[in-house]
Formats: C-alpha cells, sequence, structure tokens
C-alpha cells in the first residue's frame, strides 16, 4: 500500500499533472488522492490510525476485568454464560456479544474454535416436555474400582439437563430408576429421541425393547436417531463435551460425590436458555398424567 501511494505521489504531485486521471489510473477516488497529496505535501505518507481518540462507550476497565476473573475460573465459558454468571453476581454485566469481543482481545478465543463453531442449521421444539434427548456418555473407570456410566437426558427447547445420573451399568433398570425421578420432578415428556444401542435399542431394524415398551405405556413415544449419524442429538452430545470439559477434566476424584454435586448446581445456576429465560418459569411442574406402571 505505501509504494501505492508513493507512486500516486510521483506522478499525481508534478506541475500541470491531471489529478483526477491519476486516481482513474490507480483505481482510487479523486478524495483519497486529494488526501494523499496533502499528507505528501506536509511530509507524511504513511496510513494513519483509524482508532477514534476517545471511545465513550467502551467497557471500563474494572468491568472487563470482572469478564476476564470469570473466564479464568471457567476456560470453556463463551459470551452468553459469562453474561449470566455476572448478573448472578450482581454485577450489570455487558450483552454476550461485548463480552465475546473483550475475549476475542485478549486472545481467549482462538480463531480455530470459532470456526468449530460456525452455525448449522438447528431445530428446536416450541416448548419443555416436547422432546427429550437421552443417551449415556463413555464409561469409565472410578478410583475406587468398577466404572461410572453416565445417563444424561436434555429437554430438547430449554437445554436443560433433566437427568445426570452416575449409574453402575446401563442397563433398563438403572434407566428406569433415573427417568422415574425425572419424571415425577419435571413430568412426562411427549417424546423421547434416544440413538439405536442398548437398552433402548437392538440395532436399527429392531428398534424397540422392554424400555421403550414401558415409555409407550406412559404416553411417551421414543424415537430413534438415524444410525451413524450424532448430529441428530447435537444438544445431549453438547452436554456431554460441557460435561467432559468442566467436570471430568479436572475432577478431584478423591471426592466424586462432592465434585459432581458442585457441578450440577453450577450448570443449574447457568444460562442453559437462550434469551435470558429463567428455567423455572421455562420447566413445567410435574404432569397430572404421570404413573408409573
Amino acid at each position: 500500500m505505501r509504494e501505492q501511494r508513493e507512486a500516486f505521489v510521483a506522478a499525481a504531485g508534478v506541475e500541470g499533472a491531471n489529478v483526477r486521471a491519476a486516481c482513474r489510473a490507480f483505481g482510487i477516488s479523486p478524495t483519497t488522492g486529494y488526501k494523499w497529496l496533502g499528507r505528501a505535501a506536509g511530509g507524511d505518507i504513511e496510513e494513519r490510525s483509524r482508532r477514534p481518540r476517545h471511545s465513550p462507550a467502551a467497557t471500563p476497565a474494572d468491568l472487563e476485568a470482572a469478564v476476564l476473573r470469570v473466564r479464568s475460573e471457567h476456560p470453556t465459558w463463551g459470551g452468553r454464560k459469562i453474561h449470566h454468571a455476572l448478573r448472578l453476581r450482581g454485577v450489570v454485566a455487558p450483552q454476550p456479544s461485548t463480552i465475546t469481543g473483550i475475549l476475542h482481545r485478549h486472545g481467549l478465543i482462538a480463531a480455530e474454535e470459532s470456526e468449530k463453531r460456525r452455525p448449522y442449521q438447528r431445530f428446536e421444539k416450541a416448548a419443555p416436555n416436547e422432546l427429550w434427548q437421552m443417551d449415556f456418555k463413555g464409561h469409565f473407570a472410578l478410583a475406587g474400582g468398577g466404572r461410572c456410566h453416565p445417563l444424561t437426558v436434555v429437554d430438547d427447547h430449554s437445554r436443560y439437563g433433566v437427568v445426570l445420573a452416575a449409574c453402575a451399568d446401563e442397563r433398563r433398570s438403572s434407566v428406569v430408576a433415573a427417568l422415574t425421578s425425572a419424571f415425577r420432578r419435571y413430568g412426562l415428556p411427549d417424546r423421547m429421541l434416544m440413538d439405536n444401542g442398548p437398552p433402548w435399542g437392538k440395532d436399527f431394524a429392531h428398534r424397540h425393547t422392554k424400555l421403550t415398551a414401558w415409555l409407550m405405556r406412559l404416553g411417551i413415544e421414543p424415537i430413534h436417531g438415524r444410525p451413524f449419524h450424532p448430529q441428530t442429538q447435537g444438544k445431549v452430545e453438547r452436554y456431554h463435551r460441557t460435561i467432559g470439559e468442566e467436570l471430568l477434566d479436572g475432577m478431584d476424584w478423591s471426592a466424586p460425590d462432592e465434585e459432581v454435586h458442585r457441578f450440577v448446581k453450577e450448570l443449574s445456576l447457568g444460562p442453559p436458555v437462550r434469551g435470558g429465560r429463567p428455567i423455572t418459569t421455562q420447566m413445567p411442574t410435574v404432569s397430572s398424567r404421570y404413573s408409573v406402571q
């Protein structure tokens, strides 16, 4: 760019030169051409910063520091979660987009991570309890022996985690026990989306089991996702990533019960519902049609 400015000034700055013709030749507007000539006459041909001298709408330094403190406590959180966390602490929080800008300025959001989170075509039910997504997260070994099989269920509309159960196995009885507790607390969903594996499926050709028969007796329609297409259950898969990043990766295995309790409590205070709507007004009370058979 500097070379172009210097070449233009050399061509248009000579006596008798047609400045507008030179502007057309260099592909710039006359306004830009005369600006370059004026600066060159003053001995300054460098490009000047377009940053304003004053930014009255800039985020105050103490508020920006509060954003960075929350981010340091929770390195996986983005603008929406940090915004909600600050509000819970009594802080007049900047908008989520402003918080995201602060994180970018401080180099806390990698370009490759932003690329991963480009929007996909999404679906979302219109109201809570229209659809729940259910799955087991990959099991892992426990310090005292045995394995933990986390059962997760997410409400499709609110993205609220209605179930996070540390099961000792993936048997029907374990799932029924966890779902029964969730049904009594939140009511019955209209449908439940799950993959084709046990205990809620055998394979693509034999989708129904004793578990799905139990759900149907309760008036819940079981739906199975397309084989080898985890995006169908994208919300529960995203919940699994949150569990891995914010619970399992840094878990204190000497006190697993306390760690899980802290994690669930923190998630319940966080913003699983977009648009700032409180969870307590999103999730209905126990449905009158609930009955365990």
